[in-house]
């Protein structure tokens, strides 16, 4: 009895049996051939690492021819070929030379366990200039964030005009073209990067490879933006009516609702006259308001009374009267009568005594 997960899984260090002859050993009954043309930049390079390619095509038993004229590259099987999937890592191959990919890594192609992903993002994006900014938030300060994820999938990337070109493992592959496709959805990639390097160190624990991940992998909200400001004077539309608006009275139409129309010249002239005269006396009242502003006199602030003294705290006269007495029977730096006195009998007795 053996187990169902075992059976799903596949063994650590596993790796499929290469291709041989002996798998096909009649070889294959037509000749397929596949073409790419190359922007004319890439002319010089190609010429140099031609002779490389074709050595690297000849081991597969595949043809390839550069027609410099024209601008393309041809592929084509031989009667030695034997893999029939050959020719389609040779048009792979000849893919990714036309994408700027460099031939050190484009040979890589020719593996089993390596397969390259063309990822066309020239029409995610509708303005020009929203285009750029998020391919240049791809590659990151420096190329830091494509490098990152260079690392994380073990993936070549190359972004070069309007596509990025992969070249990796099938689970690489898968993740590079999520992270790109996100990043023109205006998602950065940084929250991708913090996922991957969280399933990394997950995979490394043989427990948790049979569990569901979604606890442990980052949950990152969308900020909405702030509303645009309402207008102060908002043009609200009038409601559709199919008739056209009503036709605009005239003047004689106004005069025949007021009666106007059937006065005389002479009454209407006099109409005339006594509305100009009311107007004209408005403006004189009006007038003689705004002159006599000036004789109106300024409303004075109210008198603030002074407080009164308190006379609760009574002086007390005599006392006052005392300390003067006292001070005028002393003299200022001199010793008082009694000392005097005392000083001078002192003096006599000494005379006496000599």
């Amino acid at each position: 009895a053996v187990d169902e997960s075992e059976l799903l899984t596949v063994p650590d260090g596993w790796k499929e049996p290469a291709f041989t002859r002996e798998d096909n050993p009649k070889g294959l009954l037509e000749e397929s051939s596949f073409a790419t043309l190359f922007p004319k930049y890439r002319e010089a390079y190609l010429k140099e690492c031609w002779p490389l390619v074709q050595k690297a095509l000849g081991e597969h038993y595949v043809n390839a021819a550069l027609d410099l004229i024209e601008g393309s590259m041809t592929v084509t099987t031989t009667k030695k070929t034997f893999d029939p999937y050959a020719i389609i890592r040779a048009r792979d191959l000849i893919k990714l030379l036309a994408r700027s990919v460099p031939f050190e890594q484009v040979f890589r192609i020719l593996q089993d366990d390596v397969a390259c992903d063309i990822i066309k993002i020239g029409s995610l994006v509708r303005k020009r200039e929203t285009f750029i900014k998020r391919r240049a938030r791809l590659l990151g300060p420096k190329g830091s964030t494509l490098k990152a994820l260079e690392l994380l999938t073990n993936c070549y990337i190359m972004v070069q005009g309007n596509t990025v070109s992969a070249l990796g493992p099938f689970s690489g592959l898968k993740e590079v073209r999520k992270v790109v496709l996100d990043t023109m959805k205006n998602i950065h990639p940084i929250y991708n990067i913090k996922t991957l390097m969280i399933k990394r160190e997950l995979a490394k624990d043989p427990e948790l490879r049979t569990q569901s991940w979604e606890r442990f992998l980052p949950k990152f909200k969308r900020k909405n933006l702030k509303k645009r400001k309402e207008p102060k004077k908002k043009n609200t539309k009038k409601e559709y009516t199919p008739f056209p608006p009503p036709q605009p009275e005239s003047q004689i139409d106004k005069e025949l609702a007021s009666g106007e129309y059937f006065l005389k010249e002479r009454q209407k002239k006099r109409k005339r006259m006594e509305e100009i005269k009311a107007k004209q006396a408005d403006a004189v009242k009006r007038r003689q308001e705004e002159r006599n502003k000036a004789f109106i006199p300024p409303k004075e602030k109210p008198v603030v009374k002074t407080k009164k003294a308190s006379t609760e705290k009574k002086i007390d006269i005599e006392a006052i009267k005392e300390k003067v007495k006292n001070a005028k029977k002393k003299k200022l730096g001199a010793l008082p009568e009694e000392e005097v006195k005392l000083k001078m009998a002192a003096d006599e007795k000494k005379k006496k005594k000599k």
